[in-house]
């Protein structure tokens, strides 16, 4: 009822609205339209009212709020279906817990603030309120598990595609974190059930920094983290950024999903930061650490590095780029 109410209300754009037409258009009485708005203006609307003229629309809250990331959205599968919470203790937790139980593909489960998130290597990841866009997707795409890979590549590429439509350039470090100034913007974290033949679902959870001030992060990650609004020197409308993340990522899967991975491959490497770069690469399963140049990424994603020894092919790894001698 309340996204109803919202939608004619932008429709009538600067001129008033009477709660009597509201409530002829929807079927439900003026005092239900008064009780819809009354919470609309708890949750964050700026909505004026005038004797005798009705309801007006003057300012919409920068919350991650399903009626505001939808609005305009136009996506095909990515966000067509939202769940918005106040608190979590990561959205990755709730997604796998509604894909279990069904999720339609390409839900999205997004968090003003989580208090359990996580990155890659189990790492906490600092998720205040308010500050960031911390979301999750659900994803069943039709491929096999060893290409999951993927779906991380492609989350990292539409942050990427994000940023430049406002005005920041990216820097992806294999395979996944957003860098500015050698600083973390970005972290990713995708999760998969899968059986031998087949992926059951794929959650891509994605914490983005958004107008998180260099005092606010806690002190052992203050040199290590940044914002885009640190970058921008301004703060980041986080709705109108959420949706052009989810765009470029609807966009970028329309693809993944028909079976061709190059358009996200050449994404990559344009904003790639670790191309070229001499790289430490520590094994997850056998904590085996080499040393070697990354040379380029293959169809799955993987990252290949030029050791002493040979090429090495990385698809899970901690990987550091070393500084030029």
């Amino acid at each position: 009822m309340r996204s109803e109410i919202l939608e004619i209300l932008r429709r009538a754009g600067d001129k008033y609205i009477s709660g009597e037409e509201i409530a002829s258009r929807l079927g439900v009485s003026r005092t239900a339209v008064w009780k819809h708005i009354r919470e609309l203006r708890e949750a964050g609307y700026e909505i004026v009212s005038q004797s005798r003229s009705g309801y007006s629309l003057r300012e919409a809250p920068d919350r991650l709020l399903p009626s505001e990331i939808q609005h305009g959205l136009d996506t095909q599968c990515i966000g067509c279906q939202i769940e918005a919470h106040e608190v979590v203790d990561s959205t990755n937790n709730v997604a796998k817990q509604l894909a279990a139980a069904g999720a339609a593909e390409g839900t999205v489960v997004v968090a003003e603030q989580q208090d359990g998130g996580k990155g890659r290597l189990e790492r906490h990841f600092f998720s205040p309120a308010g500050k960031g866009i911390w979301f999750s997707v659900i994803l069943r795409p039709a491929f096999l598990p060893q290409e999951a890979p993927k779906c991380t590549l492609l989350a990292a590429v539409a942050v990427a595609r994000a940023m430049e439509t406002f005005g920041l350039k990216a820097g992806i470090k294999w395979p996944n974190d957003i860098l500015y100034e050698n600083k973390k913007l970005v972290g990713i974290l995708t999760e998969m059930s899968a059986e031998m033949d087949g992926i059951n679902y794929i959650i891509i959870g994605t914490g983005i920094n958004v107008n998180i001030l260099p005092e606010d992060f806690p002190e052992d990650i203050r040199q290590t983290a940044t914002s885009l609004a640190i970058m921008k020197g301004e703060k980041i409308p986080r709705v109108r950024f959420f949706q052009a993340v989810l765009r470029a990522m609807d966009d970028l899967y329309a693809s993944v999903r028909t079976g061709d991975f190059e358009p996200v491959m050449q994404e990559w490497k344009k904003y790639s930061i670790t191309l070229g770069q001499e790289v430490r690469v520590i094994g997850v399963r056998d904590g085996e650490v080499f040393t070697g140049r990354a040379a380029d990424i293959d169809a799955d994603g993987a990252l290949l590095v030029d050791t002493a020894d040979g090429r090495r092919r990385v698809l899970a790894g901690d990987v550091s780029i070393r500084p030029r001698q």
